[in-house]
């Protein structure tokens, strides 16, 4: 058996590598520094999807996914993703994974796969027109190994986190349709298109619950723009949606999370 894999710059390939444990069980055993207060939700995402994708009959991919974040992942540890197949039928497949650290579940989701196919490819509204990657500045506050950002709304602007922004896998990834759809689920949780509502102290929080549809297929390690609107804030939470475009402009995925949304804490 693998020991814990521990590395200051793990990338996204390392933390896709998910040990093999028996039958619908599968383990990542990337385990970070303790500087990281938290795990980050996206990889948690990006693992549970790629798990459910290893017991799908080959060609199904991802067509959508729905999360729920329950509690709060350590670093320090590594993660077991239990699956549960709860269907096979004629043109799709569903999955249910659980996320389990120290015995306890800190994150599930459902997700659904099927086989492409042609048919009408049709968009109700053109892409967002986005200004060129190589004009916008690198936005360097992060800690996701493996992307380089270049963001709308700058840190020289007074942004704390863009809503609208390029990002692209640094790391060569492979022809893996299903790897590629695990990365887009990574990088879905990046950001939040909560800040506009923020005022008075409201701030954006911890993410409650995430949701990913994808319509098409796209190149995560090729630049996609990331294109997220606020919708609604109450009762403590707020919900944003956004789409995921490919640099030709194709929309490759929408998004939808609620978070908290309530009076920062201090430290």
């Amino acid at each position: 058996m693998a020991g814990p894999f521990t590395a200051d710059q793990p990338s996204i390939l390392d933390l896709l590598n998910l040990e093999y444990i028996e039958q619908n069980l599968y383990r990542s055993s990337v385990v970070f520094d303790a500087q990281r207060p938290r795990l980050y939700g996206g990889q948690v995402a990006a693992q549970a999807l790629y798990a459910a994708g290893q017991t799908v009959p080959d060609g199904r991919l991802p067509h959508s996914l729905h999360g729920y974040f329950l509690r709060e992942g350590s670093p320090l540890r590594p993660t077991v993703f239990q699956v549960e197949r709860d269907r096979d039928g004629h043109s799709f497949s569903a999955r249910r994974v659980v996320a389990i650290q120290n015995g306890e579940v800190i994150f599930n989701m459902a997700a659904s796969f099927t086989t492409p196919r042609s048919g009408v490819d049709l968009d109700a509204e053109p892409a967002p027109a986005a200004p060129a990657a190589s004009t916008l500045p690198v936005w360097g506050r992060h800690n996701h190994e493996s992307f380089e950002f270049r963001a709308a709304q700058p840190e020289q602007g007074g942004y704390r986190m863009p809503s609208k922004f390029w990002i692209r896998c640094t790391a060569s990834l492979p022809d893996d349709p299903l790897l590629h759809a695990a990365v887009l689920t990574y990088t879905s949780d990046i950001s939040t298109g909560l800040l506009a509502l923020e005022s008075d102290g409201m701030q954006s929080g911890p993410s409650l619950d995430h949701a990913v549809w994808f319509h098409r297929q796209g190149r995560m390690d090729e630049w996609t723009w990331q294109d997220l609107d606020p919708e609604t804030a109450a009762a403590g939470r707020g919900l944003y949606t956004g789409a995921v475009y490919s640099e030709s402009g194709v929309r490759l995925a929408t998004i939808a999370q609620e978070a908290l949304f309530r009076k920062a804490r201090q430290p």
